[in-house]
């Protein structure tokens, strides 16, 4: 933008209303006080947990503010692109001046001021002032990258400068904080962070969306070819690792082991191993005797009797019971949302003709003395259960649980890290320094005042001027 357009009335308004620290205070304060309110309100939870905290009125009015996904909402985009444009405009506003400081055509000393200067080193040297001038200035060019000899009426003077440049640490911070706020807005919008469970040989091309009832669909299935885990003694898993494929266009065209911090990175999404968890026993797996033995309990008489069993086998029951078959077994069995575990499913046939289906879960042997209460065919005559058997999967199964995310501003992010480090690095450790060393010649001696300033860390360049000075009031330089 040309000095002309920013010094027109409408625009030096915009401007000096960007440039101002009192928005930069208003919008810090007002980034402050949403991130409290999103730390107060839990974010990404179901409609029905926020009906039920709020109620139907306040869960509308917050939902249109975007109080239940703050930090996605539009609004706090804004806030965060508005900050990043008020410190931009605030360093544009103030760097022209600095511009001149660090860029000067030629730069300028003043003599009285540097002769006004506190402290000051002070020593003299036998000689003519021109003697000096040569070996003085060599020492000084040595320690400073800018140097130059002027004279004066009473001799010569030595100016040093190092670090003009150093005056602009503070527009790098400035620029990391920008690149921070504009990668985190990118990351905002374009970014995402999903979970995915696989079992081994199974592959998907969707994933649940973090916090959100969403399914994002990808551009590339993710399969698991392979997942193992490994365990410590005390039975804390020591290493989970995930042999993946990605398969694009009907082909692979990426395999790669994942471990923990050890992603998979394509099209600029990464796969991380997040967790795993135990899968459940297929029909195939349980592995189970060839016979068992069932126990048939009299309600009459109260006497049990043993009975060895197969399945598809039919057995008759004593004191005219009645027969039972045990027709299947399955690995589950959800009774009242709880899942029982591997159950057999058999048919009693009574004495009366009538047939009665029987569950049996094998970890709950009396789960049949139930029968009559949740079955009201069942008249109860015999109490049926399992004994002395256990079913195993003939091995554990385990699914991998990946996270997938993307965030395409967080390149953007770290180069405002990198910024910052170093932005204050060159705002705290480094320093604009200036020398003088003034040879003032009277008769066959020299009276030599060495003076300096900068613009931080005045103790160390007192330290410094004192070095100078030992250094130049130590040469050999007496030519009588």
């Amino acid at each position: 933008m040309t000095k002309q357009a920013i010094n027109s009335d409408p625009f030096r308004k915009i401007w000096d209303f960007f440039s101002s620290v009192k928005l930069t205070v208003v919008l810090l304060l007002t980034l402050a006080l949403t991130s409290i309110i999103g730390t107060l309100i839990p974010q990404n939870e179901s409609p029905q947990a926020y009906l039920k905290a709020f109620g139907t009125f306040l869960y509308r009015f917050f939902d249109v503010l975007g109080f239940f996904d703050l930090y996605h909402s539009w609004w706090f985009q804004a806030l965060m692109l508005l900050l990043a444009l008020n410190v931009l405009v605030c360093s544009i506003d103030r760097l022209s001046v600095t511009w001149r400081i660090i860029f000067p055509e030629r730069p300028k000393f003043n003599l009285s001021r540097f002769r006004r200067l506190e402290p000051k080193e002070e020593f003299t040297k036998n000689g003519p002032a021109e003697a000096l001038k040569k070996p003085y200035y060599s020492i000084i060019s040595r320690k400073f990258r800018y140097c130059r000899v002027e004279k004066t009426d009473s001799g010569y003077v030595i100016f040093g400068e190092r670090g003009r440049w150093t005056r602009i640490g503070v527009y790098i911070v400035h620029l990391s904080v920008i690149c921070m706020l504009v990668g985190g807005v990118i990351g905002s919008i374009l970014g995402f962070e999903g979970f995915v469970n696989l079992a081994p040989g199974e592959g998907s091309q969707q994933i649940q969306l973090r916090n959100r009832n969403q399914v994002l669909t990808l551009d590339f299935t993710i399969r698991c070819d392979d997942f193992k885990v490994r365990f410590y003694p005390s039975g804390a898993p020591e290493e989970f690792r995930s042999s993946l494929s990605i398969i694009e266009g009907g082909k692979v065209v990426k395999t790669q082991d994942i471990i923990v911090n050890d992603p998979l990175r394509y099209k600029g999404i990464s796969i991380y191993q997040a967790s795993y968890g135990q899968l459940p026993a297929r029909q195939q797996d349980i592995q189970l005797p060839d016979e068992f033995t069932l126990v048939f309990t009299s309600q009459t008489t109260a006497k049990s009797y043993r009975i060895k069993a197969k399945i598809g086998q039919k057995v008759e029951i004593a004191e005219g019971l009645g027969n039972f078959v045990v027709n299947e077994f399955k690995t589950s069995y959800n009774f009242r949302g709880q899942d029982l575990g591997v159950t057999f499913f058999g048919t009693l046939h009574q004495s009366d003709g009538a047939e009665v289906d029987v569950v049996l879960p094998i970890q709950f042997p009396s789960f049949d003395k139930m029968g009559p209460i949740f079955n009201k065919t069942r008249k109860g005559d015999v109490v049926i259960s399992v004994s002395d058997i256990k079913a195993e999967p003939a091995e554990v199964r385990y699914y991998t649980g990946l996270q997938v995310s993307s965030d395409p501003g967080v390149w953007v992010v770290y180069t405002g890290f990198i910024l910052i480090i170093a932005g204050c690095f060159v705002t705290f450790f480094m320093s604009h320094r200036q020398i003088c060393v003034d040879i003032l010649e009277s008769g066959k001696k020299c009276r030599i005042m060495i003076t300096g300033s900068t613009n931080k860390n005045k103790l160390g360049n007192e330290q410094k001027l004192k070095s100078i000075a030992q250094i130049l009031s130590g040469e050999r330089l007496d030519l009588r």
